[in-house]
């Protein structure tokens, strides 16, 4: 009998890859979400059932952050991700054949702004504030208690390049001429970014930086998501955090410049971000996207020998720009 991974909050265009690529690799794969179909997330019976017997159990459950920080959505924002992981390690501790892998979603968000060095897994250093606290309260939950039978390993992903929301407006914006780097500065003060959770960081107030649209880019195509999570899977000396991120990340300068190439628009006007803020709030998403600095190297995955689809960032956007 072929072997059971379990995927939960696969209906993005991550978990659709991954579903493919399970079933590829020989696996029947049960879903939990919010609608099933095998399991659903108010069910704690069918979550513990959904688990056990499982070899592999992935977590990608969580509201999208691509959304205005308000206080309903910083609250879903934390509890979608936190409690369902917290559901999930009741089900493993539960099992009588608990998974013997559990990759659990994460963000690469979770480090510093950064502009004077790479954060790895080794020697990152954590940020604060409202995304900061959702990262470090979603990895507490994930390794929280003893489960001796179950690897537990933390995908701490960069922005993701495939055919998902975050690519198709970057993309959409390099096509009206609006591709242009994004300019951080002074704005009106706002606790949208405060901390969150049981111990809320930072002091509250929203950061700015005078990065001159050099804010790091970090980044990693969809096809090494799921390449990574293969390669995670074969390799169990691997544990704990794991940046899932190009070994080659870029700047915000150089991300604009290369989409208006793929595209082919030369006119890419700029965004300081008085023109952005609104812009943004239009949109009903957060500058925090594209003006937060993330620069992440994927060290854990590096040494242990992982080799990179689309290590560079022209070739994935054209890949990506080709299959839309």
């Amino acid at each position: 009998m072929n072997p059971v991974a379990t995927l939960a909050g696969g209906s993005g265009f991550v978990g659709r890859a991954l579903t493919e690529a399970l079933h590829a690799d020989g696996y029947r794969v049960r879903h939990i979400g919010r609608a099933g179909p095998d399991a659903r997330w108010d069910d704690a019976d069918g979550v513990r059932r959904a688990v056990d017997g499982a070899a592999v159990l992935v977590n990608l459950a969580g509201k999208s952050v691509d959304c205005r920080y308000t206080d309903r959505n910083r609250d879903e924002i934390h509890r979608s991700r936190v409690a369902t992981t917290r559901m999930l390690g009741d089900a493993v501790a539960a099992a009588s054949a608990p998974p013997g892998l559990w990759l659990n979603a994460s963000t690469a968000t979770i480090y510093r702004y950064a502009l004077d060095r790479a954060q790895t897994e080794d020697g990152g250093e954590l940020g604060e504030g409202f995304s900061v606290d959702v990262a470090r309260d979603w990895e507490a939950e994930l390794f929280a208690g003893d489960l001796p039978g179950t690897r537990r390993v933390a995908l701490r992903m960069a922005i993701v390049l495939g055919d998902g929301p975050a690519t198709a407006r970057l993309f959409t914006l390099a096509r009206l001429g609006l591709g242009g780097p994004h300019f951080d500065g002074r704005w009106f003060p706002h606790r949208r970014y405060r901390g969150i959770g049981t111990q809320p960081s930072g002091d509250g107030r929203a950061a700015w930086h005078r990065s001159g649209g050099r804010q790091r880019f970090s980044w990693i195509h969809l096809d090494d998501v799921v390449g990574a999570v293969r390669f995670l899977r074969d390799h169990p000396q691997i544990t704990g955090p794991v940046n899932l991120s190009s070994p080659h990340p870029t700047d915000d300068r150089t991300l604009m410049a290369t989409l208006r190439r793929v595209v082919g628009m030369p006119i890419g006007v700029p965004a300081p971000r008085c023109v952005l803020e609104p812009a943004m709030w239009a949109l009903r998403t957060e500058p925090e996207l594209v003006l937060k600095s993330r620069w992440v190297l994927p060290q854990r995955l590096t040494d242990a020998g992982f080799a990179f689809t689309h290590p560079e960032l022209e070739e994935a956007l054209r890949d990506v720009w080709r299959g839309r």
